[in-house]
């Protein structure tokens, strides 16, 4: 319904926890998430700087309080692996800057920015002072993304390279059927799924049996830190593997693809956890990604369709150590871009749409809050009724809003909780170009209407 009642009002508002900045602004969080070994937490923008900034208030309770020793991001593996060892004291980089400079993709500023930046040099500071006291174990950085075929190609080459260059020429054949494609794995998906070069599945596949086969004996004789540096590769060759399969079906349609996406980044959370788990002292993790990943995808009308995500199979994986966070917010700026591979522009985003979740927490009164979901009560019953829910992600195109970003969820299905922030600013690339720092004319420019 597009108008919002007084009862509903006054529910929400009951249940609601004011943000006020405070050192125990997110208790009531903490008790929600209690035993949980895996706390995802969303985003509804890819370019909200109080989205990137409260994930990393509450990451830092999570790794301070309740032992959570890593930090899993909707990016691509061996660029979060090169943070990771930055913020873990390895590595040559000499500030967090250097070590988020492998984010050059498209779309860069959703890692390459001042709230990451700021996070990366807490993380830093915090491992430093972990080892120094050996009262704690180090927190880590990885990414569960599979867009770096080509590099995650060549991490694969340079391990082989060191431990067994006998195994590196024969991977090198068998990847070498993608050297056709110049870097462009989207030119090899299409080139691949309509018959018009032959596909790199058996190479690939063989690639990964290959290394896997041969784990013990590169684990002892690749010295120390030997179990981190073939946990790395294998997870590369696995990317390799699960990236070829996803540009070979991306041109046969949207849910094929993205179940694809999302089934890889879910497996490597997983793997993730089991490399870091030692015995009686299972690894805790903490999950960056968009709401469309980490909401449970059966609450929503693309689930219905036959979409799945990261929140739904951890949830069928974990079951109540799983504990899925949303964020929300009605109107402000965010960094996005127009159309792909576009420059990051600074927009304004558009208020809720009547009907809406995001105009419903708006009516509410309260600038941020946060908002349990899973207790029965008059709040969880009014979010019942489904609603519209925005999503914007790397594109924000506001003239086509509804039919660009909006989709019918049953918000207290899809999360534990969520946090609405109501007015929000944009998250600050730490490239930025001029065109981002010129203020984004109206949506009538240049009509006037």
């Amino acid at each position: 319904m597009a108008t919002v009642t007084d009862y509903e009002t006054a529910a929400l508002r009951a249940a609601a926890r004011p943000l006020t900045g405070g050192a125990s602004d997110y208790d009531p969080l903490l008790d929600l998430v209690g035993d949980a070994r895996f706390v995802l937490l969303g985003e509804a923008t890819h370019g909200t700087a109080e989205f990137y900034d409260e994930r990393a208030r509450i990451t830092r309770r999570l790794i301070e309080e309740k032992g959570f020793t890593a930090v899993a991001v909707e990016a691509d593996w061996p660029d979060a692996w090169r943070v990771n060892r930055y913020v873990r004291g390895e590595g040559a980089d000499p500030d967090g800057n250097a070590a988020l400079s492998g984010f050059e993709r498209f779309p860069a500023w959703m890692w390459r920015n001042t709230s990451v930046l700021n996070f990366v040099e807490w993380l830093r500071k915090r491992n430093d002072a972990a080892g120094a006291s050996g009262n704690a174990a180090k927190a880590g950085f990885y990414g569960l993304d599979l867009y770096s075929l080509f590099t995650s190609i060549q991490e694969v080459l340079r391990y082989l390279e060191e431990v067994d260059p006998v195994a590196a020429e024969e991977t090198r054949r068998r990847y070498a059927c993608f050297d056709h494609y110049d870097q462009d794995s989207q030119h090899y998906g299409y080139a691949a799924s309509v018959g018009l070069s032959e596909s790199c599945q058996k190479g690939v596949h063989a690639a990964l049996h290959d290394l896997q086969q041969r784990a013990f004996d590169y684990m002892q004789a690749d010295g120390a830190c030997a179990e981190d540096a073939f946990f790395y590769a294998q997870q590369n060759a696995r990317l390799v593997k699960n990236a070829e399969e996803y540009y070979r079906t991306m041109f046969r349609g949207r849910i094929s693809s993205w179940n694809l996406r999302d089934s890889h980044m879910a497996e490597t959370l997983d793997a993730l956890a089991r490399h870091l788990s030692r015995p009686g002292a299972p690894a805790k993790i903490v999950v960056w990604e968009h709401n469309s990943h980490i909401g449970d995808a059966r609450a929503t009308e693309i689930g219905r369709q036959g979409e799945w995500n990261v929140g739904e199979l951890a949830r069928k994986a974990y079951g109540q150590d799983a504990c899925l966070i949303g964020f929300s917010t009605y109107h402000g700026r965010v960094t996005a871009a127009s159309e792909w591979d576009g420059p990051a522009e600074h927009k304004h985003v558009r208020p809720g749409m009547p009907g809406s979740y995001e105009h419903l927490l708006h009516s509410v009164g309260i600038e941020r809050f946060f908002l349990p979901l899973r207790d029965p009560g008059p709040a969880r019953d009014v979010l019942m009724e489904e609603r519209l829910e925005r999503a914007i992600g790397v594109l924000y195109l506001p003239r086509t809003e509804r039919q660009s970003h909006y989709f019918m969820a049953q918000l207290p299905q899809q999360f534990d909780a969520v946090i609405h922030i109501d007015r929000t600013s944009a998250v600050t690339p730490l490239d930025a170009t001029s065109g981002w720092h010129s203020d984004e004319p109206p949506e009538t420019y240049p009509q006037g209407l």
